[in-house]
């Protein structure tokens, strides 16, 4: 244990010199340092390349953004404790590739009366000139949610380390028939051809959801729009809107403020948990948003989402350095908070995403970005492994508790799948009630991630194939978590979604990027995502497992595979911070 210890903090004082250009340590660097190798050998469920805070609750990312070559990522952010508090604040991080970072002061916090109780969610938007600007929720001394605006206190500082408020705030008061408490998180602007700045804001009207529209000249004296851009019946508020454009028939990112016959927008809110999206075309002019098919954001079974797992409070922003578009979410615990209290944190963020509109037009694609492979080392490949019915293959040369896996399956005969009507059926019931170990013909087959060498622990990622009376085929693909710990208190609920693939043509692909306590999976190249937080008992003792495995009866073979194990992305504190986030 020492020589490991000591092993790690060696390469984290390499880290800090490359990072900073010091070849000098200071004492703080190495009490870093050693608190993070710690964290790593203490705190099995710590992550080695998503991001978190050094300690304390965290949940909404909030106004990512580029500036002068540098990425910046701000969150909520409880200064005091793991658990979410009476005051939120912005905290801070900078990065030059979005996998390593540098944690900075925090941003926002209260100062103003405005904002005398938190400082809530928003977004960036970058004005003429390339100023970047902030419009937030503040929560005033009356717990009015309130629209509040910041910018940089110096631009020639590429960490914007210090932001100053605009002396008219609040510049929005929620409008009558808004509840006081159901008013927040405003977008990023975008500039329609009459050259005027517009928003949108969350809320609801008797429990409709809504997002309210506003606009401004000025980026300072804002007007509501007599009808919301989009609305819901029995939503409840619509927290952290996004509303961007997506160009056809191309994985590339538009500028918030395009528009045009060949680009759509999508509407994405967060209600009940889960954030929504619905796909349709924007008329400015009109300041009309209509969704295709007329399908709009209700919350049912038939609706799409990001992901189908824990994701929640996305952010989105057009990072024109490499001209797409990057997601981010908070990924909150499953624990208990008794739990977090003990850990010292709370809360992760997704690995950042590529974000694109599929061919079809029908649904977006998610991916990690490319510099993820950055972590990359260790591959371990296989092709053409035939998995019989009733068998489990493990994956070895890698580290299994920290790792990027990509797989492809091929099935040679579909006729023997499980007849099934999955037009009506809810895909998380159907995971929850045909789980990795409920057999059936073509599937369950997938992965057995972070699992114990007996398997009394496991994690399973499993496609599963149905057809109905006409043979049009249906893919289930499901993270079942009801064998993820023997721990009590911790939230196995298994999720799941079907995958629009068929696979009488197409094999069926899977990506898990496995990160300690958080699976992030990506079916069929990122048309369906799941995200799933895991506790496994065993860790404390002994080191994670992966397999392949099968439980159908037909044969299913592996066409092809790649495993790494990932390298630890770089996590260290600023010099010059004072009170580190």
């Amino acid at each position: 244990m020492k020589k490991s210890l000591s092993s790690f903090i060696a390469l984290c004082f390499l880290v800090i010199v490359l990072e900073t250009g010091r070849v000098k340590a200071t004492s703080r660097d190495l009490n870093d340092v050693i608190l993070l190798a710690n964290q790593q050998i203490q705190q099995p469920y710590r992550t080695g390349y998503h991001f978190q805070p050094p300690s304390n609750w965290m949940n909404d990312p909030n106004g990512p953004m580029l500036y002068q070559g540098v990425y910046h990522f701000f969150y909520q952010y409880n200064p005091y404790a793991a658990t979410f508090g009476d005051v939120i604040i912005w905290a801070h991080a900078v990065s030059y590739d979005l996998v390593n970072w540098i944690h900075l002061d925090p941003a926002i916090y209260p100062t103003q009366e405005a904002d005398s109780k938190s400082c809530w969610s928003g977004s960036a938007t970058i004005l003429p000139g390339n100023i970047p600007a902030m419009l937030y929720t503040g929560s005033d001394s009356k717990s009015r949610q309130v629209q509040d605006l910041a910018w940089p206190k110096n631009l020639s500082d590429p960490f914007l380390r210090e932001w100053v408020k605009h002396p008219k705030n609040p510049l929005i008061i929620p409008p009558e028939g808004v509840k006081d408490d159901c008013f927040r998180d405003p977008s990023t602007a975008w500039r329609g051809p009459d050259g005027v700045w517009r928003i949108v804001v969350g809320g609801d009207r008797d429990n409709n959801g809504m997002a309210l529209l506003y606009q401004s000249t000025d980026f300072v004296n804002w007007k509501r729009y007599d009808q919301p851009l989009s609305s819901a019946i029995a939503t409840g508020t619509w927290e952290c809107p996004d509303f961007y454009p997506v160009p056809l028939n191309s994985t590339n990112g538009l500028d918030t403020s395009v528009y045009g016959g060949s680009v759509r927008h999508v509407m994405k809110a967060g209600f009940e948990g889960h954030d929504w999206y619905t796909i349709g075309t924007y008329s400015p002019d009109r300041e009309n948003f209509l969704p295709q098919n007329g399908l709009s954001l209700t919350g049912s079974t038939l609706d799409l989402r990001y992901d189908y797992g824990q994701f929640y409070a996305s952010k989105s922003f057009f990072d024109d350095a490499k001209n797409r578009r990057v997601l981010w979410a908070w990924v909150p615990e499953t624990d208990a908070p008794e739990d977090d209290i003990e850990k010292g944190w709370a809360g992760l963020q997704s690995f950042p995403r590529a974000l694109w509109i599929d061919r079809s037009g029908k649904q977006l694609i998610q991916w990690p970005i490319e510099e993820i492979e950055e972590l990359r080392q260790n591959e371990v490949n296989l092709q053409n492994k035939n998995l019989k019915p009733g068998s489990v293959l493990e994956i070895h040369g890698i580290t299994a508790s920290q790792a990027d896996v990509t797989i492809s399956f091929k099935l040679e005969e579909l006729k023997d799948a499980e007849v099934l009507d999955t037009t009506s059926v809810d895909p998380q019931v159907l995971c929850n009630e045909r789980g990795a170990s409920s057999r059936g013909a073509i599937g369950p087959f997938g992965l057995l991630a972070m699992a114990s060498k007996d398997l009394k622990e496991q994690s399973a990622i499993f496609f599963r194939v149905f057809q109905n009376q006409l043979g049009r085929y249906s893919v289930l693909m499901c993270s079942d978590l009801s064998r993820s710990t023997v721990r009590s208190n911790i939230d196995t609920t298994s999720y799941g979604a079907f995958v629009d693939i068929d696979p009488k043509s197409e094999e069926i692909s899977l990506r898990n990027l496995i990160d300690h306590s958080i699976i992030e999976s990506f079916g069929a190249g990122g048309k369906t995502c799941i995200t799933s937080r895991i506790y496994p008992q065993f860790v404390n003792n002994e080191e994670a497992h992966l397999f392949a495995f099968n439980n159908g009866t037909q044969n299913v073979k592996i066409s092809k595979m790649s495993a790494w194990s990932m390298k630890n992305a770089a996590f260290v504190v600023d010099q010059n911070v004072k009170s580190a986030a």
